[in-house]
């Protein structure tokens, strides 16, 4: 016998809870409304900006699933609507594209990032081995390879990258700016491409929607769709990006090195460990969390405040007092304003460079010991490129196959202007303005709902200066933070 179904709660409209009658629904492009399609019933006429909740439930379910954004809710939103992204999936009978007929292309932007020749390798082997495509090129050197002769591009086969994903780095090799607009509309129109894959972060995203936007102008039968690629972690909605959680695990070797030199080195051996995270300092905590040895973390979402009540330097004294050894997390991105930050900027990328902080706190503290008159051992590593230049573990690696597959089930079915990201465990079309409007996002560092950082704090016991600072930062973010996992 079945049990008895469990005793709901009814939630009444006039309750402390607001009911969600309302679905704003994020708009994707598709070419069908423009170019007539491969297959007839390929349309997009339900699609809109807001409808009744039920209403698009109802169309949605003909063709096109949906999945809400903010599914966790509390008594104080009082809004009755919840945005939504389309879900993406296969849709082998809303083809807009004749396989026979397509042409792709495939190119890797920005820095390196564990996972980019998986998501290259089924790219290629869900356009040949699902729809029989037969031509696809690799653009080399990121944006360059649309216009720089030095960059010539590679057709890419199954058996051309059957054993890519072995090797970190890119295939396709990367390389950041040189982004022109016309010179690749060029490219893909005298190779007579219809489907462009970008691989690439929100500054990359923001290029590809220009892409996107000049074929629509130029009634082009293109579709441009995005795979997010960060280190960081930063790009907003999705739950994480592909190769996170190999860098993260990448990041262990590193921790665990600098614990062992801590451990081993007389009198108060200190490790202090740089890591990436320019806007946002995910990476950091996250390899501490999994750590589990880290004493200290700083990251850029967070005030470092040196001496005093808040001072990370009294308490890392403390702490070498009570275990005779420590080890230390620094964001590359954190105290930017300790160390004097310029307002310089990088050669291709655009990126503000960033001051040396991870060595300043690693002088600052081997200076407040010796004004303390305890003697410590300072211990520096920097493994940064050895963190993002390692290959997918496998989490990565069957992630970044969902990724490429559904980036190209969505293409064909003339989705365009669109990224593929995981949002709530679920795979979904994110209109590239949604993704970048936001991006980079940072941690929350807000007591009730900064989970992550609670976590670091609860691991450490470092103090909170965060709390005093940002609880009352009209700007710090609101949004949901990625789910751990």
């Amino acid at each position: 016998m079945s049990p008895p179904p469990l005793p709901y709660e009814q939630i009444e409209e006039s309750s402390s809870y607001a009911i969600i009658n309302k679905i704003a629904l994020a708009r994707v492009e598709n070419l069908g409304d423009t170019f007539r399609s491969f297959h007839s019933d390929t349309g997009n006429q339900e699609q809109g900006q807001e409808q009744q909740g039920e209403e698009v439930v109802e169309k949605a379910q003909n063709k096109h699933k949906i999945v809400l954004v903010d599914v966790i809710r509390t008594p104080q939103d009082t809004s009755n609507t919840s945005i939504a992204f389309y879900r993406a999936c296969h849709r082998p009978n809303q083809l807009h594209f004749d396989p026979h007929t397509v042409r792709a292309a495939i190119v890797t932007c920005g820095g390196l990032c564990p996972g980019l020749n998986n998501v290259v390798r089924e790219v290629v082997n869900s356009l040949r081995n699902i729809y029989g495509v037969k031509t696809v090129w690799g653009v080399t050197g990121g944006w360059n390879g649309f216009h720089n002769d030095r960059y010539e591009p590679v057709p890419l086969t199954p058996a051309v990258v059957r054993h890519i994903h072995h090797g970190g780095g890119s295939f396709l090799r990367t390389s950041r700016g040189g982004f022109d607009v016309d010179k690749t509309i060029a490219f893909l129109q005298n190779r007579n491409i219809n489907q462009l894959y970008v691989i690439g972060g929100d500054g990359t995203h923001r290029a590809a929607h220009k892409v996107h936007e000049a074929c629509q102008e130029r009634k082009l039968n293109i579709a441009v769709a995005g795979v997010p690629k960060t280190i960081d972690n930063d790009v907003d909605y999705i739950d994480r990006s592909f190769g996170f959680n190999s860098a993260v695990e990448a990041a262990q070797n590193a921790i665990r090195v600098g614990l062992t030199e801590a451990q081993c080195t007389l009198p108060n051996g200190i490790a202090v460990i740089k890591l990436m995270g320019r806007e946002a300092g995910y990476l950091g905590a996250f390899a501490a969390l999994a750590s589990n040895d880290v004493d200290l973390v700083l990251v850029p979402e967070c005030p470092i405040v040196l001496e005093g009540e808040d001072g990370i330097l009294p308490f890392l004294l403390e702490r070498v007092k009570q275990k005779n050894y420590a080890v230390v997390v620094v964001s590359e991105g954190a105290g930017q304003d300790l160390v004097g930050a310029t307002q310089m900027k990088e050669a291709g990328s655009g990126n503000k460079i960033l001051a040396p902080i991870a060595e300043f706190i690693r002088d600052q503290i081997s200076s407040y010991f010796e004004k303390q008159g305890v003697d410590a051992r300072m211990k520096y590593i920097d493994p940064s490129y050895m963190v993002r230049g390692v290959p997918a573990n496998s989490s990565d690696s069957l992630y970044c196959s969902e990724l490429a597959q559904n980036a190209v089930h969505c293409a064909m079915a003339g989705f365009t202007g669109f990224s593929v990201g995981l949002v709530n465990n679920t795979l979904v079309m994110i209109p590239i303005p949604h993704l970048t409007a936001t991006s980079p996002r940072a941690m929350n560092l807000e007591q009730k709902g900064g989970e992550i950082w609670n976590r670091v704090i609860a691991m450490t016991g470092q103090p909170r200066p965060s709390r005093k600072v940002c609880d009352n930062n009209p700007e710090a973010p609101r949004r949901p933070e990625p789910v751990s996992r």
